[in-house]
């Protein structure tokens, strides 16, 4: 997750911060970590649409919150919660196919269930649950902004369909819940003006519009400017996949949520916590430690890597749910090791493989007009791009938005004035850079990893964690 920008930062009054301030004529967003949520007390909107000009945020909404130390998304407190969500609704299948995920622990609902059923004295207290998203806005908004569709999808609450909250879901984590949350709005809204707080403070222009917010996963699908059928891939620490999607098949992993630039479409959300670190680790091994002789032993091992399959997972994956070091040769028979520059290439080859394989699974199809976004360090070995393109069987092109989810609100905020009159994102942000062309599939790719895809996903299956038996060795 990416950080989230502070909201207050005291006067800066004669500032040139204050005076493009005080001209700013766009709406103004941020984007900030998904999953979080904030609780209101009751009173707290009067405080809010009566902020004095004089006093800082800090010290004008210090008595405005039920709770004081607000659920974050790396709380993994709620698993209860969850398992009582997916019980009431008729399991996590039927969960993922309403909400678009099955539950997770720091998703808001099952956090807000756990307040309720440890504090309902809090939750009693609390008038208005926002997001962190909901509740920036709701401070430059000077009243109780609405959670926006792409948001509010990753809650385990919203339909993600019709876009309205899930009846079942909210009786299963807390009475009344519906009038807390407010009703849920498109992702390009126009909530209103600049608050009065912020024209006379800070000297905003009174003309500023405020858009709704959303978190920083979506905010970075409209960095990166996804089109229809376009995957996006992060290649850090973690590796992480974008994709726009008009037919989601919702799945018990990934996410799938309303896209943020067109409430028409969808957009998921896949994680491997196996990124870039399993890649280091295997370059330490196989290569000494050089990315050089990395690129060199991958370009000398064939495209399929003669049949040679793994899977290379150091800590538990999310996607599958599998640990440890598994081989297959060519006959899908386990071995102990590879030949170096073949652990490389079944290294690569396989995370590349799991990534189509899980895409595919949530209602992905790759098109004749899909483009890989890439970005992250590995995007910048070629190399690894190269099967990445093979694997896709789609041209890979470069990207170098180190904080897509800051440009994404950019973005956001001049589509949000126009979306109305029926103007795409791609429209308002033509003018941008295109991304650069880096590798373009090799010619017979797609027939040579089709089968190799299929026996890898067959494969993927013997792998995955188990927990009633033996863990398997690294």
């Amino acid at each position: 997750m990416s950080e989230s920008h502070s909201l207050y930062q005291g006067p800066v009054k004669n500032s040139s911060v204050e005076q493009k301030l005080g001209t700013a004529r766009q709406p103004q967003l941020t984007q900030v970590k998904q999953h979080g949520s904030v609780y209101w007390k009751k009173g707290s909107i009067q405080i809010l649409k009566n902020a004095s000009p004089e006093l800082p945020l800090h010290q004008l909404l210090k008595a405005c919150f039920a709770v004081s130390n607000s659920p974050i998304w790396m709380d993994s407190s709620t698993a209860s919660q969850c398992s009582n969500l997916e019980k009431a609704v008729g399991g996590a299948q039927r969960l993922a196919a309403i909400t678009g995920s099955r539950a997770y622990e720091r998703f808001t609902g099952n956090q807000i269930a756990k307040i309720y059923s440890q504090n309902p004295e809090v939750y009693t207290q609390t008038e208005r649950i926002s997001l962190v998203s909901s509740f920036a806005a709701s401070l430059f908004l000077g009243a109780y902004a609405p959670i926006d569709y792409s948001d509010g999808s990753g809650m385990n609450l919203l339909q993600i369909w019709e876009k309205v909250w899930s009846a079942s879901c909210l009786d299963a984590c807390a009475p009344g819940l519906e009038e807390k949350l407010g009703s849920p709005v498109p992702s390009h809204s126009v909530l209103g003006s600049i608050s009065l707080y912020y024209i006379q403070r800070y000297g905003f222009s009174p003309d500023c519009k405020v858009v709704a917010f959303t978190g920083d996963n979506p905010a970075s699908l409209a960095g990166m400017r996804l089109q229809e059928g376009d995957i996006a891939i992060s290649l850090g620490t973690s590796d992480t996949l974008f994709l726009w999607i008009q037919e989601p098949t919702p799945a018990l992993e990934g996410h799938i949520l309303c896209n943020p630039v067109d409430s028409q479409t969808f957009m998921a959300l896949l994680c491997f916590k196996n990124g870039s670190l399993m890649r280091e680790r295997i370059r330490d091994d196989c290569a000494s430690g050089s990315w050089d002789e990395f690129s060199k032993a991958l370009s000398s091992t064939v495209a399929g890597n003669n049949g040679n399959l793994g899977f290379y997972f150091d800590v538990m994956e999310i996607t599958p749910e599998a640990v440890g070091i598994h081989r297959f040769n060519s006959d899908n028979q386990k071995v102990s090791d590879f030949p170096k520059e073949v652990e490389i290439r079944a290294l690569i080859e396989g995370q590349f493989m799991a990534k189509r394989i899980h895409a595919e699974k949530l209602g992905y199809k790759v098109m004749p007009r899909t483009r890989i976004l890439a970005t992250g360090g590995a995007s910048h070995n070629k190399k690894i791009l190269q099967v990445l393109s093979d694997v896709f069987n789609a041209p890979v092109y470069t990207i170098d938005t180190a904080n897509s989810a800051c440009l994404g609100s950019a973005y956001r905020a001049i589509h949000g004035l126009v979306a109305e009159t029926n103007v795409s994102l791609a429209d308002v942000v033509k003018l941008a850079p295109e991304p650069r062309l880096a590798v373009t599939p090799t010619t017979g790719a797609e027939e040579l990893y089709r089968p190799l895809l299929k026996r890898y996903a067959e494969l993927e299956q013997k792998v995955i964690y188990n927990p009633t038996s033996s863990c398997p060795a690294k």
